[in-house]
């Protein structure tokens, strides 16, 4: 069987910009790449330009989206904060901006099913309304436009959208889901699980076959000092999202490295150690896209060429 071609985009709110730029390098170095694309997994913000690219926008016009509507998604009223007591009620920012431009980009009726590549989108269902009490949790759910009886090409992707990037304490859940970040920020195991499912694929491609290039949106050189901490709830309350996202893609990274080796790329480079980039930190736009448009990407060109399998222009 020919190569089985996955593309896996990290979470990361406004950091996707750094992803973006890296697709409009990559995709400017080999024109071809991403018609060769089968499967774009993206979470959050990766969920986003996944659903962007699968319904043919370019990396450059998923790049001018946070460049020239980052500062309306992530614009937190003074009114907003009197009414959430400041940061302890209530999410930091609502979704509706981010509601208009996805229905701008991608269509107010565009289901997943109606888009050019297939999709792995991540998100976490709070409450699966099962009616049996012993079968109601809340559960991961990856929303795919495979075939198959558990497809969801009927979703709308706009819908998708929202729910795979509603990050606790950011904003307010969608529709019962939050981000699919709180388990695979980093969607690449997901992406790989799926591409070897027999209920939507005939034919799973063999493991060998399988080419999986992962973006991250960088890597923050996050870390508590201090032995024993004897926190509670309000101490840990932000650094444990963070903390479960970080670990979340060290987890998945580790096993598509185990599983594929060399057929494998992963590509996130450390953010300065000195400053701080959260999934809100509009005002780092400058300093990430200096980041994304000089940093060296000789590496993952080559593995492009020697794996991927297609010819240098």
């Amino acid at each position: 069987m020919s190569e089985y071609r996955v593309l896996s985009l990290d979470g990361g709110g406004i950091r996707g910009v750094l992803t973006a730029i890296l697709l409009e390098r990559i995709v400017e170095a080999q024109p071809g790449f991403l018609d060769s694309v089968d499967l774009i997994a993206g979470t959050s913000t990766g969920g986003i330009l996944a659903l962007g690219l699968a319904a043919g926008l370019s990396p450059t016009e998923l790049r001018s989206l946070y460049e020239e509507r980052g500062q309306d998604i992530f614009d937190d009223s003074c009114w907003d904060d009197v009414v959430d007591l400041g940061k302890l009620r209530g999410a930091e920012y609502t979704q509706k901006s981010l509601r208009k431009l996805l229905k701008q980009i991608l269509g107010r009726q565009t289901t997943l099913a109606d888009l050019s590549k297939k999709v792995l989108i991540p998100a976490f269902d709070l409450d699966n309304g099962a009616e049996s009490a012993e079968k109601r949790t809340w559960c991961p759910k990856f929303f795919h436009n495979f075939p198959g009886g558990d497809s969801d090409g009927d979703e709308l992707a706009w819908k998708v959208g929202l729910r795979t990037s509603a990050a606790p304490t950011y904003f307010p859940s969608e529709e019962g889901f939050v981000d699919g970040g709180v388990f695979a920020n980093n969607p690449s195991m997901a992406a790989l699980a799926q591409t070897q499912d027999h209920r939507t694929l005939n034919h799973p491609p063999a493991l060998k076959d399988v080419r999986l290039l992962s973006l991250g949106t960088g890597t923050t050189l996050n870390y508590i000092s201090g032995k024993t901490l004897d926190w509670g709830y309000v101490q840990w309350a932000r650094p444990l999202i963070s903390l479960m996202m970080d670990g979340s893609m060290g987890v998945a990274d580790f096993q598509c490295r185990q599983l594929l080796k060399n057929n494998y790329f992963r590509l996130s480079p450390a953010l300065p150690a000195d400053q701080s980039f959260p999934l809100d930190g509009i005002h780092q736009m400058g300093e990430l896209i200096a980041m994304a448009v000089t940093l060296d990407i000789a590496d993952v060109l080559d593995w492009l060429t020697h794996r991927w399998g297609l010819p240098t222009e």
